[in-house]
């Protein structure tokens, strides 16, 4: 089902990662790895495939050994086959890295965080960072708010650089004040997770980018960056849902004008953003959000620059990690793989 025909994709969005990785996605494994197979057998290996610079002779835009995929956009392989079965086609299909959003393999059975590590590197993939629930309701609910040791253990375990959230920060609503006593908690976070050697970030939607209802003049994610500490807490900037952010946000409430720049931000302050989310969308000024989301290299965001545009700062090429990601693909392996082809195939304008 599409993303947008929900009536709220991103409070979809959130819901459905609290399920994450351990709901049966209700397929065969054989049936699953048949349907990849033609797409693995049409590429082989990503990398040498892409080698030659289709998209001109420049430097190559992705810097090597950067090319992550957020595992949330192949929930349904991991359920049912397994991590090892994917791991082993994100390896063939030219990835790097990995990020998780749950360590369960549902229909594959259990197995431990460090089986898990040496899955992850066995197949030459880096385990660079996860998504974890902000808060809950619920007081033994795997999240920041209520397990924090848990959460910081587990990724510890894990050998993660990086831990974080994909929750908006709106615990205490959405007025000046309910963003600094967020910032608060996420400061608390970053504190804890720097102790152990680990980076804490927070993944953007678009909401982000809403004005305060106090106070419509400010622009909420600005607080979160006004606010949180830049030592303590990092941000992975979700490229594709900024972008529906200034599709949604560049007037006020009362219509005045507001006009924002994502790549702006990142290029304010680019100490701030080791990871980002590499998500593309087909423009549709009729839909709500601006855009329909598609594999990357499918849609309009214009990769080649925002990308170059970030490893051009001085000392920063090897100083970010980018991450593919679609909520929902029609097929994942499929989008695995196109997307890793485009990437690798963009190349710097001489």
């Amino acid at each position: 089902m599409s993303r947008f025909s929900q009536p709220d994709p991103e409070l979809g969005h959130r819901l459905s990662r609290r399920g994450m990785l351990g709901v049966a996605a209700g397929a065969t494994a054989a049936a699953l790895l048949g349907a990849a197979a033609p797409a693995t057998a049409a590429t082989g290996n990503a990398t040498a495939a892409t080698a030659s610079g289709a998209k001109g002779r420049g430097r190559p835009v992705l810097p090597p050994g950067r090319l992550g995929i957020q595992l949330y956009s192949l929930r349904d392989k991991v359920s049912t086959l397994g991590f090892g079965p994917v791991f082993a086609e994100l390896a063939r299909y030219g990835y790097d890295e990995v990020e998780f959003a749950g360590y369960t393999q549902g229909s594959a059975g259990p197995l431990t965080l460090a089986q898990l590590k040496r899955l992850a590197r066995d197949h030459g993939l880096n385990p660079i960072g996860s998504h974890v629930g902000y808060y809950s309701d619920d007081p033994g609910a795997y999240t920041f708010a209520q397990n924090l040791t848990k959460v910081l253990d587990d990724a510890q375990a894990l050998g993660l650089k990086h831990i974080g959230t994909a929750s908006g920060p709106f615990r205490y609503g959405s007025t000046v004040d309910a963003w600094k006593r967020a910032a608060e908690d996420f400061n608390t976070y970053g504190a804890a997770a720097r102790a152990r050697g680990m980076k804490f970030y927070q993944h953007n939607h678009s909401e982000e980018f809403s004005f305060a209802t106090d106070n419509p003049k400010v622009r909420l994610y600005d607080i979160l960056l006004k606010e949180t500490d830049p030592d303590l807490v990092y941000l992975e900037m979700d490229i594709y849902w900024a972008y529906v952010g200034q599709f949604r946000f560049s007037k006020r409430p009362d219509g005045t004008p507001a006009p924002f720049e994502p790549l702006n931000y990142v290029l304010r302050r680019p100490d701030r953003y080791p990871l980002f989310h590499v998500k593309d969308g087909e423009s549709d000024p009729s839909n709500p959000y601006g855009y329909r989301m598609t594999d990357v290299g499918d849609g309009d965001i214009d990769y080649q620059r925002f990308i170059s545009a970030v490893t051009r700062l001085r000392g920063h090429r090897m100083a970010h990690h980018w991450q593919a990601e679609h909520d929902n693909p029609a097929e994942s392996f499929t989008f695995a793989r196109r997307s890793s082809a485009h990437l690798h195939s963009l190349r710097e304008k001489c």
